[in-house]
C-alpha cells in the first residue's frame, strides 16, 4: 500500500503559532465537515490529544485548548464512515490499562472498528501530581501497560501479569471489535521509537524533525507493517505550489514515513477544506 496522508486535526488542540484564527470560535460542525470531507477524500486518520489541566505557565508552548478524544471522537464517529480515529496521545501513566481497555473499546464499537490508540509516557509533572500518578517511573509503568493493553483489547475476559498491572477473572463488555487495535507510541525521543518497535504497531513522534526521525528509523529494526507518521519534509501547498506536492511526499516516504500527517494554519475553514480537496487530489496522482 502506498503512502497515506492523515490530519493532525485542527480546532481541538491549538498550540501557539500553530493554527489559524478561525479555529478559535470554531464549534463541533466545523470539525464535523472537515472530518466528512476528509473521509470522502480517503484521508487514513484524525488526531485529538488529551490533556486533563494544563499549569499556565505552560501555555505558552502547548496551548490551553485540548478537547477530550472520546466525546469528540464519539461524535464524529456517528458522522463518517471510514476514517480512523487516533487519540495523540493518550499518557499511558494517568490511567489503568482495563479503563483505556473499556473506554476506547467502547469507542471501537461504536465507530465501527476505527480506532487507533496512540499513546505515550508523559512529561507534565504538574498534571501527574494532580491526577496522583506516579511520575518516576513512568517510563516502566508504560511498557508495563502496553503490554496489559495488548493482552486486553479486544478480548472479553482479559488477563495479564506484569510487574506492576496483574488481572484476571474479569468482564469488559463491550471490548474492542477489532481483532488487533493499533498501538502506536509517540514521543520525541529514540527511547521512543525503540518502545513502539518492540511494544506497539507504529510510530508518531512530535518535536522531532524528519531529518531526524530518519536517522533514528535507519538505526532501528522495525517490524513488519510497522506505521511510522511523520509531517512532510517541507511544507505542502497544493493550491499555490501543487508541482513540489509529488517531490516532497516521495522524500517523506524516503524518509520512513508510511503516512503524512499535515495540519496547516489557514485563514478560514472555506480554505481548510480547499487545501483537502487540492492535496488529495495530487497525492493520488503523484503514484507515491
Amino acid at each position: 500500500m502506498g503512502l497515506k496522508l492523515s490530519i493532525l486535526s485542527p480546532v481541538v488542540s491549538m498550540a501557539r503559532g500553530s493554527h489559524g484564527g478561525w479555529e478559535t470560535s470554531a464549534s463541533i460542525e466545523d470539525l464535523a465537515r472537515i472530518a466528512e470531507t476528509a473521509d470522502r477524500l480517503d484521508y487514513h486518520h484524525l488526531t485529538c490529544s488529551e490533556h486533563i489541566a494544563l499549569p499556565a505557565h505552560e501555555l505558552g508552548r502547548r496551548g490551553a485548548r485540548y478537547w477530550d478524544p472520546l466525546a469528540t471522537f464519539g461524535y464524529l464517529a456517528a458522522r463518517t464512515e471510514r476514517i480512523r480515529f487516533t487519540t495523540h496521545v493518550l499518557v499511558l501513566p494517568y490511567h489503568h490499562p482495563l479503563e483505556i481497555a473499556k473506554r476506547y473499546g467502547t469507542l471501537d464499537v461504536v465507530s465501527g472498528g476505527r480506532v487507533i490508540l496512540g499513546v505515550g509516557v508523559g512529561t507534565l509533572k504538574e498534571e501527574f501530581d494532580l491526577l496522583g500518578a506516579p511520575y518516576d517511573d513512568r517510563g516502566p509503568r508504560a511498557d508495563d501497560a502496553l503490554r496489559a493493553l495488548r493482552a486486553s483489547l479486544s478480548r472479553r475476559e482479559p488477563a495479564y501479569h506484569g510487574p506492576i498491572y496483574s488481572f484476571e477473572g474479569l468482564v469488559v463488555d463491550p471490548c474492542a471489535v477489532q481483532d488487533h487495535v493499533p498501538l502506536w507510541v509517540g514521543g520525541r525521543t529514540l527511547r521512543s521509537l525503540r518502545r513502539a518497535a518492540e511494544l506497539a504497531d507504529g510510530w508518531f513522534p512530535f518535536a522531532v524533525t524528519p531529518d531526524q526521525a530518519a536517522r533514528w528509523l535507519e538505526r532501528t529494526e522495525l517490524p513488519p507493517e510497522f506505521e511510522v507518521v511523520l509531517p512532510p519534509l517541507a511544507p505542502l501547498d497544493p493550491l499555490k505550489e501543487p508541482k513540489e506536492v509529488h517531490d516532497i511526499l516521495a522524500a517523506t516516504a524516503a524518509a520512513g514515513a508510511t503516512i503524512v500527517s499535515v495540519g496547516p494554519a489557514l485563514d478560514s475553514l472555506g480554505e481548510y477544506l480547499d487545501y483537502l480537496e487540492a492535496l488529495a487530489a495530487l497525492h493520488a496522482g503523484t503514484g507515491v
